[in-house]
């Protein structure tokens, strides 16, 4: 397969370029990731209404990658529960190497083609759950290991890829592939694949979290309350949405614990 990851720079001699250029040439990559990614829409749709079909019916969102791929989908899973109040289990990032693997590259980590199973298995992933492999080459054997026996044990799949036509891609029942074409940087995948991955894996919990319910109107209705500005920002929302003074707000949302309850239990 051809990996455009891997192609060469569009540009040249950076070392020999001014600062100003340089982050003229950056932006200007970076300018063309949201197209890119618009182009796959039809299947990012389509992934997200099997999550949801799935976690509807009590499944779990699961991510694997090595790298900042994996890095990537901890930390989208690891943002879900304090912005819409859902348990810590229900959407799980998993990285090649473990957790100590998100601040230090763990050595050979992603060449292991059954560490993913193995991972995933600590977690007794099941059919009702849902897989989504990040790759941005693609080729990525711990990726391609998980996908492929969660294939053979009934679970749905999908893929983040920025190549076309590669193996995991292929493995995935739900693939989306985000073509960004060669990085600023020689093979440098965390930056515009990256930054494709990211805006994919913002738009699939965002969407699979608002058809779950967890947002009101347009506002984070369960988010958990874990300091004194998110505390601010549902009194506010606690008064908008019940027409009462401050005060009553705060009594509102120190008795119930959560602006849902509160306005819900309004008189």
């Amino acid at each position: 397969m051809k990996k455009l990851t891997e192609e060469a720079s569009n540009y040249n001699n950076l070392e020999e370029k001014p600062v100003k250029e340089l982050l003229e040439g950056i932006n200007k990559e970076d300018k063309t990731v949201a197209y890119a990614v618009e182009k796959e829409l039809p299947q990012i749709q389509k992934l997200v209404e099997v999550i949801v079909e799935k976690m509807q019916s009590g499944g779990r969102l699961f991510y694997i990658g090595a790298g900042t791929s994996g890095r990537l989908g901890v930390l989208d899973a690891s943002e879900c529960p304090p912005t819409y109040g859902v348990p810590f289990d229900m959407v799980v990032g998993i990285i090649a190497g473990g957790d100590k693997a998100i601040r230090k590259a763990v050595e050979n980590a992603e060449d292991d083609d059954q560490q993913a199973w193995n991972d995933l298995s600590a977690y007794h992933i099941n059919a009702k759950d849902f897989l989504i492999g990040i790759a941005a080459s693609g080729t990525t054997p711990y990726v391609l290991g998980g996908l492929t026996k969660a294939n053979k044990m009934g679970i749905e799949t999908g893929c983040i890829v920025c190549n076309e036509d590669s193996p995991v891609a292929a493995a995935a029942k739900f693939p989306v592939e985000v073509i960004v074409g060669p990085e600023f940087v020689t093979g440098s995948t965390r930056m515009k694949s990256g930054t494709a991955q990211k805006l994919v894996l913002n738009m699939i919990s965002t969407s699979v979290m608002i058809r779950l319910g967890r947002v009101k109107g347009n506002k984070m209705f369960d988010m958990q309350l874990s300091n004194h500005k998110l505390f601010g920002r549902a009194v506010n929302m606690i008064m908008e949405s019940t027409n009462t003074d401050i005060e009553t707000a705060r009594q509102l949302l120190n008795k119930y614990g959560s602006v849902r309850k509160a306005v819900e239990n309004y008189k």
